[in-house]
């Protein structure tokens, strides 16, 4: 498994880079920015709602490979496409629409035998699959959109350097499991190597951010907090994928990237970071801002 981790590890690196700097170039020629991550997340989602529903079908739900994989789709697409002219509430609507329809289309094609035997089980499914992969994933996009695609790559770096500190500083040092009955692999040790580790990247993220102007209220100090932050929330996205494959009773996603588990035991951490750091980078940005304009008030007489 390391072996092909080894491997497979900076092809797979080097696509990213390939995808966020075609991404600034489509922005740069004056194309829509996210057309192409959103492109990359859409071709993901097929093979997320592969994977999904191989779980949901391996605790006896009938799940639909293809509704599975619209349903994914459909949240990228809605949390990642509403034009920005329609306003929060119409955006809004949007999205629960398609959430509606998901749960509707479900229903009706999981009961077109006649029968309500495992029609709550598959729509539920179709519903985990819409908000889990389709809209949380939507955030990368949205990522991409609203600051660029460099700070999504900085991100996911940092996201993925907890993975890596986690893995060595438990090797060397794990002695207390984490959460033996869930992820048997992963120690205390672990988790606060992992999270040091994402912390000091993020630092020299942050720093890096601040010197190039990158991204407002960003520098060293808060980039060690992201990065520790991020570190936290995505070894939870690890454990909440850990979760369904172990209430499947399942070793592996799929062998579609062999080392690696599947697809979902790549992005089971940015899932959860994505969110998150949207919200982090616009309140570090609205902060900067705020602090930046009373800076500029004339001093009381």
């Amino acid at each position: 498994m390391l072996r092909y981790r080894l491997l497979l590890g900076p092809v797979m690196i080097l696509l990213l880079i390939g995808l966020v700097w075609l991404e600034e170039r489509v922005r740069a020629g004056g194309g829509r920015p996210g057309l192409v991550m959103e492109g990359a997340m859409l071709l993901l989602g097929i093979e997320a709602g592969r994977e999904l529903a191989k779980v949901l079908r391996a605790r006896q739900i009938a799940a639909n490979v293809a509704i599975t994989a619209l349903a994914v789709c459909t949240g990228v697409a809605v949390s990642s496409r509403t034009p920005a002219e329609l306003g929060a509430l119409s955006g809004t609507a949007i999205v629960c629409t398609a959430g509606s329809a998901i749960m509707l289309i479900s229903m009706l094609y999981y009961s077109r035998r006649r029968t309500t035997e495992g029609v709550v089980a598959a729509t539920a499914g179709a519903l985990l699959a819409f908000v889990y992969v389709g809209l949380m994933g939507g955030f990368i996009v949205v990522l991409v959109k609203e600051f660029s695609g460099w700070v999504l790559l900085g991100v996911l770096a940092v996201t993925k350097s907890c993975d890596i500190g986690a893995y060595f500083t438990g090797r060397a040092l794990g002695r207390h499991k984490l959460i033996p009955w869930l992820s048997p692999g992963k120690t205390w040790e672990g988790l606060f190597g992992g999270v040091a580790f994402a912390a000091a990247v993020g630092a020299v993220a942050g720093a890096w951010a601040d010197a190039a102007g990158a991204l407002q209220g960003i520098d060293a100090r808060s980039g060690a907090l992201a990065g520790a932050l991020f570190g936290l929330i995505g070894q939870a996205g690890d454990l909440v994928a850990s979760m369904l494959k172990r209430d499947a009773g399942l070793k592996d996603y799929s062998r579609a990237v062999p080392g690696f588990g599947g697809l979902m035991d790549i992005v089971d951490s940015p899932l959860l970071v994505a969110p998150v750091a949207y919200w982090l980078l616009l309140a570090l940005e609205a902060w900067s801002a705020h602090a930046g304009s009373t800076a500029l008030l004339p001093a009381p007489p």
